[in-house]
């Protein structure tokens, strides 16, 4: 068995892949498992240095396959999704679907669980369906995201931070999500000590839902690398993030209060974001994405704070599995 490495592109960002050569389809975990024991400190070194390796042919297209070949690459248990802010479906411990979102809906590129304390090192996903058309995953450099941004807003966010703020209804609303699915239990009392171990300041509400608000970093720096990445999820939380009219139509539902929406996003101090700030952000991401395209039994590995990921609009039938560790 033979298996090549090589660079996916040259733009800023791009994964680097890892590809076993053969007939499609074949699961070839003992050869990825050779691999990696034989390469380990290689592939470490471009996870890295490019923020994502793309394994190709290996034919990791199903839960118990996808399963197995974690074994060879998570650095700690796999992680519950538990508090996170995406529909998902848990398939097996610690893997799930990938978000949930209308197959025409664009999923604007986030670092997973950076609106908390306790975010995963790595993502992996896998592809068990790939979509018939489109449907990318999108992937961007925080480095680069950094280096790109106006140093006043970069600053901005450095300094001032990210408070998150989340409306949960009792699971009889229809406006958002519940905190019933959120935090994948019916007990109260499990989620107030989840929220208190996480360091979420809540309210539980008088109609039975849950406001909270967790302060998020604005950038960070990584633990390994040590260089400074921009590590947020705020223009993706604020409103504004949706089409103009479903924005208009949310915000007039909720009598003009940004804190009174399903989710929204302001800086550590309470003051707003403008819309001129987060636009910068938006734009700097469309000039540096890197959209990924799925073939069945690919698996991507992302460092989660060195890489942003998001969703392109799709047609088709479309299944990614994701685990975080």
């Amino acid at each position: 068995m033979s298996i090549t490495t090589k660079i996916y592109n040259e733009l800023a960002g791009s994964p680097f892949i890892i590809e076993a050569e053969g007939p499609p389809g074949d699961f070839r975990l003992s050869e990825l498992k050779e691999w990696k024991q034989a390469n380990n400190d290689f592939f470490k070194e471009k996870l890295l240095v490019h923020g994502a390796v793309w394994l190709r042919n290996f034919g990791v297209d199903t839960v118990e396959r996808f399963d197995e070949s974690l074994q060879q690459f998570k650095t700690s248990g796999l992680l519950d999704y538990t508090g996170g802010n995406s529909p998902r479906t848990k398939l097996s411990t610690g893997i799930y679907t990938s978000t949930e979102y209308p197959p025409e809906y664009f999923i604007s590129l986030h670092n997973e669980l950076s609106y908390t304390d306790q975010w995963p090192d790595h993502l992996f996903f896998c592809c068990v369906t790939a979509p018939e058309q489109y449907g990318n995953t999108l992937i961007a450099d925080g480095r680069k995201i950094l280096q790109l941004l106006d140093p006043e807003v970069v600053e901005m966010f450095e300094q001032r931070k990210v408070t998150y703020i989340r409306n949960l209804h009792d699971g009889t609303g229809f406006f958002g999500a519940s905190w019933q699915d959120t935090f994948e239990t019916q007990d109260k009392d499990e989620v107030t000590e989840f929220c208190k171990k996480s360091n979420i300041d809540f309210e539980w509400k008088k109609d039975g839902g849950l406001r909270t608000m967790q302060l998020g970093l604005g950038v960070a720096t990584h633990p390994v690398t040590k260089e400074k990445v921009w590590f947020n999820q705020a223009d993706q939380f604020h409103a504004s993030n949706h089409p103009p009219d479903y924005y208009a139509a949310m915000v007039d539902m909720c009598g003009g209060k940004l804190d009174e929406l399903p989710q929204h996003a302001c800086f550590g101090d309470g003051s707003e974001m403008s819309d001129e700030v987060l636009d910068s952000i938006r734009n700097a991401f469309k000039q540096l994405t890197v959209y990924f395209p799925w073939r069945k039994g690919d698996v991507l590995i992302i460092d989660n704070m060195l890489m942003a990921h998001g969703r392109a609009p799709y047609s088709g039938d479309r299944k990614i599995l994701v685990a975080m560790s």
